[in-house]
């Protein structure tokens, strides 16, 4: 039986004739309302000019092509009524003034983390993959964790920030990561053990309560899901849903091959792998797990892809998989499409709508997704 994987996709508000960021997240989720037939539902995160959509778990990545898809539309019909639009887009590239989302929780988190919280306007892509039990997840973690820089390269979407190109394939993840308790974590081992971590975590008084645990990968608090939050949120639906894919088959290659010794890369390397991810994206050269050093990045996704090639093939995914990764590869992410329209005449309408169009272009899934769904 197929694991069930669902996204959570938080996208930037902007006002539908400026583009610029529109602080109205409230306004929008409570037009929205609470009542959608296909298992959608729209969420205020913490900014106001943020909104994120939560897709209901899917099994096929046809089926999660379409969610995706579906979702986004969602977003932007309820951003209409507010006077905005949603874009995909992990950091705002404008210099714009932000505002705190209402609530006590959100209140302790800026009076707790300053300047770290006022700064924060980012945008991720999670991915919810079924698991079966703590245990389970925390071997699926272990294994995974050495591969989540090659998920947030091919994901990089964020090079502009402040109106200046930063230089970085995935800048958001460089802000992300300023919040203590963020980023990659050390092999566990076990449950108790990660239990026993998170407890220290939290005797210590840093973080509020387990949603900020924000690690690359973490067990959710609150469904039987393993969630993935090293990614970007992608600029093109397909580009999400493959990066989704792969997670998925990454877990369950995992868990079937628990019996295999996670790879003992210390978390502080681990950190500089990421970094060199999140600077570089799929650019230029990714590290390669299993020996430490720089490679190119073709040639390190295509590692990643030999990995979990049982699963996709099972799953008939394994096609649809390399055609869209083979065009982030060639043709590059969202980072590249935001600098290719930045390059024309210096100008960041033309960087939010090139975003905008790509957000929400609509291709005949026919032409991208192949093979049938597993029964």
């Amino acid at each position: 039986m197929m694991r069930t994987f669902g996204v959570e996709e938080e996208l930037l508000l902007v006002d539908a004739e400026s583009l610029e960021p529109l602080p109205r997240g409230m306004l929008v989720v409570a037009a929205q309302g609470n009542t959608v037939p296909s298992g959608h539902s729209l969420t205020t995160e913490f900014k106001q000019e943020q909104v994120e959509v939560n897709s209901p778990p899917q099994y096929t990545l046809a089926e999660q092509l379409e969610a995706i898809r579906t979702g986004r539309t969602l977003a932007e019909e309820a951003a209409a009524l507010a006077g905005g639009t949603v874009v995909a887009l992990p950091v705002d590239p404008g210099n714009h003034s932000t505002h705190i989302v209402q609530g006590e929780r959100n209140q302790q988190i800026t009076e707790r983390f300053g300047a770290t919280a006022f700064a924060q306007l980012t945008n991720g892509f999670h991915i919810h993959v079924a698991i079966n039990s703590l245990e389970e997840a925390v071997i699926a973690v272990d294994r995974i964790r050495v591969w989540l820089p090659v998920l947030l390269a091919l994901s990089g979407n964020s090079p502009f920030a402040k109106g200046v190109d930063s230089g970085f394939a995935s800048y958001r993840y460089q802000k992300w990561t300023r919040w203590p308790n963020s980023g990659p974590t050390e092999i566990y081992g076990s449950a108790a053990a990660y239990k026993a971590q998170c407890q220290a975590l939290f005797n210590s008084g840093v973080p509020l309560d387990a949603g900020m645990l924000y690690f690359d990968a973490r067990p959710s608090d609150h469904q039987p899901t393993l969630e993935v939050r090293v990614a970007d949120v992608c600029l093109k639906a397909e580009h999400a849903a493959v990066i989704a894919a792969i997670t998925r088959a990454l877990v369950e290659t995992a868990i079937r091959n628990q019996d295999q010794e996670p790879l003992p890369v210390p978390v502080t390397v681990l950190r500089s792998w990421t970094w060199h991810a999140s600077r570089y994206g799929v650019e230029s050269e990714l590290i390669q797990p299993h020996t430490g050093k720089p490679a190119p990045a073709a040639e390190v996704v295509a590692q990643l892809l030999d990995g979990v090639r049982e699963v996709l093939t099972e799953y008939n995914e394994l096609s649809t998989v390399e055609t869209v990764v083979a065009d982030i590869l060639q043709a590059g992410s969202g980072a590249r499409i935001q600098r290719a329209a930045y390059a024309q005449r210096h100008n960041f309408y033309d960087v939010m709508r090139a975003a905008l169009d790509a957000t929400h272009e609509h291709r005949d899934p026919k032409s991208i997704v192949q093979g049938s769904p597993v029964e």
